[in-house]
């Protein structure tokens, strides 16, 4: 293989993400992405064997990003659980209010997501849940959230309840804006449903 030179694969990918988002991972074609990107058809293929390694590189470079950007904020001795579960929140949230593509590719190729990759994309995936799982660990040690909280569940509940949001918004985006959701998924994280 030859060595890789400028932006191209940054290319690639982004045209990749709308692509996918536009036409869906099934239906999309290397020469459409290709051509978005402003590179030849065999260009794609310097740098990805196939749309599977494309989307593989997505969700692992999506990941990644949250998880570093959460590591500031869960190291971060000046903020207490909740202002870190706040945090946390937002950068998922801002994350896809920046790039809507991104969150359509996100929402609708999870199941191709893990068809095609296995476990080479959750590494960062799982790391940052286990990021999330530390500060609720720390809000029960410090009595700020209930002890009775099982960790696993609620790890699954959150992702589970933002990946279904995040459909429903990408369904009718007009009807539920991400801010809306942003702030009643925080509501109802940090006060239930208890008056």
């Amino acid at each position: 293989m030859r060595v890789k030179e400028g932006n191209k694969e940054k290319d690639i990918v982004e045209a990749a993400v709308d692509i996918f988002a536009k036409h869906g991972f099934h239906k999309a074609k290397i020469s459409q992405i290709a051509e978005q990107a402003g590179v030849a058809t065999g260009s794609v293929y310097l740098y990805f064997k196939n749309k599977d390694d494309i989307l593989i590189k997505i969700y692992n470079s999506l990941w990644e990003k949250l998880y570093n950007e959460l590591l500031t904020v869960t190291r971060n001795e000046a903020l207490s659980p909740i202002e870190k579960i706040d945090a946390m929140i937002d950068l998922i949230f801002d994350m896809f209010t920046e790039n809507p593509s991104v969150t359509i590719v996100f929402v609708n190729e999870q199941e191709n997501m893990n068809r095609v990759s296995g476990d080479k994309y959750s590494l960062f995936y799982e790391k940052f849940l286990d990021e999330g799982e530390k500060v609720i660990k720390e809000g029960i040690s410090s009595g700020m959230f209930n002890k009775n909280i099982d960790l696993k569940i609620f790890r699954h509940f959150i992702f589970g309840s933002i990946r279904n949001l995040l459909h429903q918004w990408a369904i009718t985006p007009d009807k539920l804006p991400l801010n809306k959701i942003r702030h009643n998924f925080k509501f109802l994280i940090k006060h239930g449903i208890m008056k």
